[in-house]
């Protein structure tokens, strides 16, 4: 997978900035084959740049997140 990235149009986390901010950021794509790519910003030059997740569980990722399910606790740990 790593060789097809240069061909991948790469959506950013908006709240990374414009500049790209520290470069901390995740960003997402979408493959023909319909998977998710995730790619961590942080590790460019590393041999896991990205990982593909087939839509079901990327849809299913989403919704949890927009319905809380992944908030720290006071401590910072999940609940």
């Amino acid at each position: 997978m790593e060789g097809h990235s240069n061909a991948i149009t790469w959506r950013k986390a908006s709240f990374s900035g414009a500049d790209g901010g520290s470069g901390d950021c995740v960003e997402v794509s979408q493959a023909g084959d319909g998977a998710v790519l995730v790619l961590d910003t942080k590790d460019r030059a590393g041999t896991s740049r990205f990982t593909g997740t087939p839509p079901a569980e990327w849809r299913a990722f989403v919704a949890g997140v927009h319905n809380g399910e992944f908030e720290l606790d006071r401590s910072g740990r999940l609940p």
